[in-house]
Formats: structure tokens, sequence, C-alpha cells
């Protein structure tokens, strides 16, 4: 392979290389970098990750930005903790200007990417302006390049990691790319790294896309972790035996997230054809486990002792000879209940095609349900989809609309605007039967037997989603622990209204102060579950030798959950957007046990959540609240804010 120009700054990041690495600043349309190192102001502010993201974004990103133009902002940054020998600390989150919603874009990826990244002494990348011609970006510990891209524009991400390596063969790289999808900017478009890990929310893929950049590409392997002090070796092996402790940890090893669709159908809170219903008949045909047969081996992320993911090859049925990766539980439900399909295998067959066409799964598999839907109730016909029959559960049709969603045509190209506007366009009532919170489709928990996860829905900062917030206390959680913890026995009590709002602001703190750190969510809070901060305190204070209570943590998450949504209003953002789809309101609703009206149900919890949040009631952030964070220069366009709410 040929690569083109290149730019050399090791003088720059040899002089900028202390502690936590620098903030790597490249502006594509000059093709020049600068570094700095990451200010030690910032990691008691928001320690790093989402926290330093939206920091940054907020007083940059003036109301008007083009999200999908050179002056927008995209921004790749480890948590404090990413790459140390913290267990389970390999996350980088991503934030700009969503092409999706139109506020804040934000994802979350695993993997090995951070942790590299974190080696080769980049803290935060930051992507300016738009490249004359396609890039990848090269970054090595002493070398920064811009390689010409021409001859992998086009290729989906399994090829672009291929011959990217080939060009490298003795390097050890890993690679956050985008596919077809990203390079349309479709703007539920997401970035892959390591094969099977994804950032997949809000469109991420498409702003990269956007930059003319197919791939962020870093070779340099961590070192191996040096000699630790007794202190610090004890924390670590406390937070690993905890993981493993967990009594759902020999589970999820061996079924990853996957595992859970016959457990979600029993609770009631399985998203069923387009949220028809809230169990599947077929959910135990769909459940992960039926995958055992097909692992060949179980794979994880860097530092973490759960290896939830696998690798798979189905040595029968109609994918025979196929290799994959098996789904996470949102892809199971989004490309299965959700369209009412009950293969596993084919599931794990359309979300590999997610990934290397380079779409979120959770978006593309809302898409197809939505439309499966419109189909079955006569709103679309084959008239309207060229011909292609989009009965429930349809294999075929539903690979070919992923196919046209990624490359912008036939009728996938109504569907790859996102279902907001996808609604908005097929008309004749469909935006009746359109999940979306904001623009963002939602995703797998079905509302109305899971009262804190409709919350969550209606108030997370980037639009209908669940992991942002992951709940998990809401069905993890004793009724003593809730009193004790949150003020009621029946904040836990799924299909109660009360105690919601304390729910959700401790999910809300708790799952940035773990984006802020790097730790990922699954073995913090779906298995040890303590939603305190108390170890993930005690790591940090090991790692960075001075003293990190709880406290500080949940003041940098107050600090950024208070920023992005301001960063939300000064976008365009309404506070009565806090809301759930029409549809939910006019179905019977199990929560209320009569008709369904927000006034019984929802508006209370949002008022609740605003009241513990210190919100006025119109959502928009108290003055006090702001001057408590040390936010009084973000008070400055809250008059504004105000009337528009």
């Amino acid at each position: 392979m040929q690569w083109g120009f290149s730019t050399d700054i090791k003088p720059i990041l040899k002089q900028a290389m202390v502690n936590l690495g620098n903030i790597l600043d490249v502006d594509l349309s000059a093709g020049t970098f600068t570094a700095s190192p990451y200010p030690e102001a910032m990691i008691q502010r928001c320690l790093g990750g989402r926290g330093y993201n939206v920091e940054h974004l907020f007083s940059r990103l003036p109301a008007g930005t083009d999200p999908l133009g050179p002056e927008n902002i995209l921004m790749i940054s480890c948590g404090l903790l990413t790459g140390t020998s913290a267990p389970a600390s390999s996350r980088v989150h991503v934030n700009a200007l969503s092409p999706q919603t139109g506020i804040l874009g934000s994802s979350n990826v695993g993997g090995f990417f951070g942790s590299r990244l974190n080696a080769a002494g980049v803290q935060t990348l930051i992507l300016r302006g738009r490249a004359p011609k396609p890039v990848c970006i090269f970054i090595d510990k002493e070398d920064i390049r811009l390689m010409d891209a021409a001859s992998l524009w086009g290729c989906d991400t399994r090829e672009t990691r291929e011959r990217i390596k080939a060009g490298y063969p003795k390097a050890s790289l890993s690679i956050l790319a985008i596919g077809p999808a990203g390079e349309q900017q479709v703007p539920f478009a997401c970035l892959m790294t390591d094969q099977d890990h994804a950032a997949g929310r809000t469109g991420m893929g498409a702003v990269l896309g956007a930059k003319n950049v197919k791939a962020v590409i870093v070779c340099r392997r961590p070192a191996r972790n040096g000699s630790l002090s007794e202190t610090q070796a004890l924390v670590i092996k406390d937070y690993f035996e905890q993981i493993r402790k967990s009594i759902h940890f020999d589970y999820f090893h061996r079924h990853g997230g996957a595992g859970y669709v016959d457990w979600a159908h029993d609770m009631g809170i399985l998203a069923t054809r387009n949220y028809r219903s809230n169990r599947f008949d077929a959910s135990r045909d769909l459940d992960g486990k039926q995958l055992a047969k097909y692992r060949v081996r179980a794979k994880g992320c860097h530092r973490c002792p759960v290896l939830c993911k696998a690798d798979l090859f189905f040595h029968d049925g109609p994918f025979q000879g196929e290799e994959a990766v098996r789904p996470e539980f949102e892809p199971m439900v989004a490309l299965g209940s959700k369209c009412g399909l009950s293969q596993p295998a084919a599931v794990t067959h359309l979300d590999s095609l997610c990934a290397r066409l380079g779409v979120d799964s959770i978006s593309a598999g809302s898409l197809i349900a939505f439309a499966m839907d419109l189909f079955d109730r006569g709103i679309l016909t084959r008239k309207d989809t060229g011909g292609m029959d989009l009965t429930w559960g349809n294999v075929a049709a539903m690979e070919i609309l992923l196919h046209q969603m990624a490359q912008r045509k036939g009728f996938g190209a109504v569907l790859a605007q996102g279902i907001k506007k996808a609604a908005s366009e097929i008309g004749r009532g469909a935006d009746r039967f359109a999940p979306h919170v904001k623009g963002l489709e939602l995703s797998a928990y079905h509302p109305f037997h899971i009262m804190g996860t409709a919350l969550g829905y209606a108030v997370s900062s980037r639009g209908g989603d669940y992991n942002q917030l992951y709940a998990a206390l809401e069905y993890g959680w004793s009724q003593e622990k809730a009193r004790a913890e949150l003020g009621t026995a029946r904040a836990v009590d799924l299909r109660s209204i009360h105690g919601k709002g304390a729910l959700i602001r401790r999910a809300m703190l708790v799952n940035i102060a773990l984006d802020n750190l790097g730790i990922c969510k699954v073995p913090a809070l779906s298995l040890i579950g303590a939603f305190d901060l108390k170890n993930e305190a005690a790591l940090a204070a090991a790692l960075m030798d001075r003293p990190i209570s709880p406290e500080p943590l949940f003041e940098a998450a107050e600090r950024t959950a208070n920023l992005e949504r301001l960063f939300n209003l000064k976008h365009g953002m309404q506070p009565q957007e806090d809301d759930l789809p029409s549809m939910f309101f006019e179905m019977s609703a199990p929560a209320a046990g009569a008709e369904s009206r927000r006034l019984d149900w929802l508006n209370p919890m949002v008022r609740d959540f605003y009241a513990v949040m210190g919100w006025e009631e119109n959502g928009i952030p108290s003055e006090n609240t702001l001057r408590r964070l040390g936010l009084e220069d973000a008070l400055k366009g809250m008059k504004d804010w105000k009337k528009a709410g």
C-alpha cells in the first residue's frame, strides 16, 4: 500500500509528555498538529473522558453549528484510569455535535484502542476542520502522520482493518475506523475498533466521515505493568475479586449480555415487534444461550476478567462456515425481538453486517422494526419498499435494508435519515409508531414495566437510551438498600413511579463518573452493582497516589451532567422534549393500571427528577446549582434559555 504525505512532530510530543499524556489537537483543514499536557486542574474538575469532552465542547461550539460541517469538533478521550492497571479500564469516550439528534453526540467504546492511545501518550484526541481528501491519522509515541486513505475509501471496517495491518505486518496496531455508512454520513453511522467494539450511538461515524477521516491508527502496545506498591496491588486485587465473586460472573462470562433476552421477557420489559408488546413468544429460542454450541473462545477488553465477548463459528445451519462475534444484549433485541426474528444465528449475521458497514445496530434494528410495523399496518406497501416484503422476521429483507441504509439507496435511503425524519417523510401517521426521544431510537427495554428506564429514556442527555444511565440498581438493589440510599423502598419497584427521580439521578451520576474514569459498566454495575463509587474512588486514589473519596467523583459527574444539559439547551433542545413517544400514551399502560396518560405517570417522574437535580420546574439548571458547581461562566446565556423554555 502506498501512503501519502506525513507530518512529523516528534519534538512537540517529547516536550509535552507528562503524567496523563497529551491533548493532541489536529487541524485537518491545515494538516497541522499541536500537543499540550492534560491540565492538572481538569483532574479535579472533571477527571477525564466524557467530562473533559463536554467542558471543551460547551465553550467552543456555538449555537447553529452544522454537525456535518468542518466547524464541528470531534473529541476522543481516555478516562482518568484508561490503560492503567485498574480492572476493566478500557473505555474511551467520543463526543461531538450529533448529526442524528442535533444535540450532544456521545458514545463510548472499549476493547484495546484506549489503552494503546494512552500508551502512545495521548489522553485526548481533538479533530477540527475537514481534510481536503480522505486520510488516516497515524499515532505512535514519537510520530504523528496524516496518510492518504483514498485506496481505503469504500472499504468496510473489516477490509479497512485488514488492509492497514497488511501494510504494517510487524506492528502492533489498534484501529478506530468508519465503514461505508460513515463515508455516506448516515446520521447513525458508528466507529468500530478491534473488529467487534462499537462507539455506536448518535452518529459519531458520520462526523468522522464528514471530516474525510477513514481511520485513526494507534501503533503502540501498552507497556507491561511496572511494580505496584502493596496498597495499589491490594486495591486492584480487591476490585478483581469483587467482580469474580458476583453471582452473575460465571453466567456473564459464558453467555455475555446476549444471555439475558429470556430474562427480559420474563421481566416483561423486552421490546418486541416495534414495542407492540413487552414479551416475545420466542424469547427462549432467541436467547444468547442458544449460541453456546458455536463458541470458539471467550475474549474481552483491556484488563477485564469478565471476557464477556466470544468468537463464534457456525458449523451448521444457513450460516454454516461463517465466523462471527457474539452480539451484545442490545443488538439481540434490536435485530431480534423488535423485528420479530427469533433465530440467534441470523441476528449474529446481521449484527456482523452492521459492524462491517459501520452502522449503529440499535438504530438500524429499530428502523427496520419501525418499517416492518408500518408494513404490517398497511401504511407501507411493496410499492413504497421497492418490492420488498417487510413481514416480521424476514432476514433477507433485513439484510437488503442494512446495505441500502449504509449506501443511502432505495427505500433504505428513507430510513437512513433516522426514525424521526423518516417518519416525517413517509407521513400517513407513521410518526405515531416511531419510538424515539429527541431523535434517538429507543433501546431494548420496553418502558411500560420499568418506570426508572422510562424516565431515563425521557431525560438522558443523548436521547432515548439506556446505556448512558444503566440503571441496573432498579432491579438489582433490595428494598432495604433503596430505602436507605434513595429514601423509599418503592424506588426499586419496577412499576412504581415513586422515588424514580432519586434513582435516575444516582444512576446518571455514577455512569458519568465511570465514563470520566474510563471504567466499563458491565463489571462495575451489572456485576458488583454498588452504585456508590467507593471501589472506583479507591482505585483512583491508589493509582493516582493521592487521597480521593467518592464525593469528588460525584461532584465532577454532577458538573458534567449540568454542562451536558446546558449544551443541549444551547443547541436548541426544549425541556418539553423530556418525554416519551406518543405511541406509549395510545396504549394501555400496565404501570398505571389504566389508560396511559403523561399526567398520571411520566410527568410526575420528570418533575421529581428536575427537583433532585437542582433544576427549575422548566428543566433548566438553577443559578444556585450552577454556582455551587463552579459553573458561573455558564450562567451568561441562562436568560435566553429560560425564555426558550
